[in-house]
């Protein structure tokens, strides 16, 4: 599938030192750093296209920008493969409440996804891939996990025996109790009958009755969720063999820790043998105005809404950066407001020939930032900067911090 259009990425000078990079792992429950490489491999998880792009799908892939730009500083490759989930019931159900096609729908919320990105400057993937292009990746990877006695029948559909990964659990940190209860909230089956355990995860839809299906080696249907994106990562992000870890990073907003990110790493350990993320590492949830964000409350700040009334795309990204990326936070017209007023000021001294000393600001960032994406740290160190200049300190250079800014946080100012 097509990305979106290559972002310029101006490069940072030798003398700046680079930390290794630390974030929360979830699976660990702790910040851990990073280790040194040459190639590093990120799995992002993508939308599911029935709707516009919204706030909380922006944090999430400007958390992401973040770490790619981050590690391509220190000169190290990064292979980020993103998948969108261009099949699956949220889809199929707006299309039909619609009364439009199930595909001019999904292509339709791609295009503005992908112009959504541009907008913000986001770092497009190496790798863009959609579920129905992956339907021969999942079949083999279905027939891998058959082979390790994980695959078992449910009249025509096939399920994953999660317990088949003896680690299943030990990501996402949850008791029973809590598991079934967000299995059933985010689409999964915990009282399907004939299944052997409940939170056993769906890997094969059969075709049903006026829903699209493909023909395989299972018979006529569509993947389940989790593995296509188990199976996107391992074929796209190609795992070194010498890595004790299948990929590096895998990435999403904190409501995928469960079950979408523990079933697909308990996949890909069962089908390979080996554990499937050296990190996971989830984005907070964004709000409004004191309430929770979601499509069912119609409370959606969309992107492109913003852009089209003439809301500058930076201000978008600076709002949503200026508190840290694992906090559950709220959007709000004041915030905006807050973001728009500290980016005229930056731009406006970073304009000038004359500005406050740079490049203790330009190592400072660096280390913020190294720090478990500290962006709070980040514009407090810019607020005191643009004070500085205000008062008439010189020494500075101001081209060169625009192009930190740039490489750093994606800020085209």
């Amino acid at each position: 599938m097509k990305s979106w259009p290559e972002v310029y990425i101006p490069t940072i000078d030798s003398r700046f030192k680079f930390p290794p990079l630390s974030l929360f792992n979830s699976a660990s429950r702790k910040i851990q750093e990073l280790p040194r490489k040459d190639v590093y491999r990120m799995y992002v998880c993508g939308i599911t296209p029935y709707d516009s792009t919204h706030m909380g799908h922006a944090a999430t892939y400007l958390t992401f920008d973040l770490v790619n730009r981050y590690l391509r500083a220190t000169k190290a490759e990064v292979r980020f493969v993103e998948n969108i989930t261009d099949i699956d019931d949220p889809l199929l159900e707006r299309a039909s409440r619609d009364s439009v096609d199930w595909q001019v729908l999904a292509e339709s919320q791609i295009d503005l996804f992908r112009s959504d990105m541009t907008s913000l400057r986001i770092i497009p993937p190496l790798s863009y891939i959609g579920a129905v292009e992956a339907i021969g990746l999942v079949t083999n990877k279905i027939e891998e996990l058959r082979k390790a006695g994980a695959i078992y029948l449910v009249e025509k559909d096939l399920y994953f025996r999660v317990h088949s990964d003896a680690n299943f659990g030990s990501r996402s940190h949850l008791s029973h109790n809590e598991a079934m209860k967000i299995f059933s909230e985010r689409g999964g089956d915990p009282d399907r009958a004939g299944k052997e355990n409940a939170l056993d995860s769906l890997v094969w839809l059969s075709k049903r009755e006026n829903e699209p299906g493909w023909p395989s080696i299972n018979g006529e249907g569509r993947p389940g969720w989790h593995i296509e994106c188990c199976a996107i990562a391992l074929a796209y992000l190609e795992p070194d063999s010498k890595d004790e870890y299948l990929i590096d990073i895998q990435g999403g907003g904190s409501d995928l820790i469960f079950p979408h990110h523990e079933m697909s790493a308990a996949q890909a350990r069962v089908s390979t043998g080996k554990d499937f993320s050296r990190m996971y590492v989830h984005s907070g949830m964004i709000g409004l105005d004191g309430e929770k964000m979601s499509k069912s409350r119609g409370n959606l700040v969309f992107v492109s809404t913003l852009t089209q009334s003439g809301v500058n795309p930076m201000a978008i990204r600076c709002a949503l950066l200026m508190q840290n990326y694992r906090v559950d936070r709220m959007w709000s017209q004041d915030l905006l407001y807050q973001s728009q007023t500290f980016l005229e000021n930056l731009t406006l001294q970073l304009s000038q020939t004359e500005c406050a000393p740079t490049d203790q600001v330009i190592q400072s960032i660096v280390n913020a930032l190294a720090n478990n994406l500290d962006t709070e740290e980040v514009f407090s160190i810019l607020r005191q900067w643009i004070k500085q200049s205000q008062a008439g300190l010189t020494g500075g250079q101001p081209g060169e911090l625009s192009r930190a800014l740039d490489t750093l946080l994606g800020l085209a100012v």
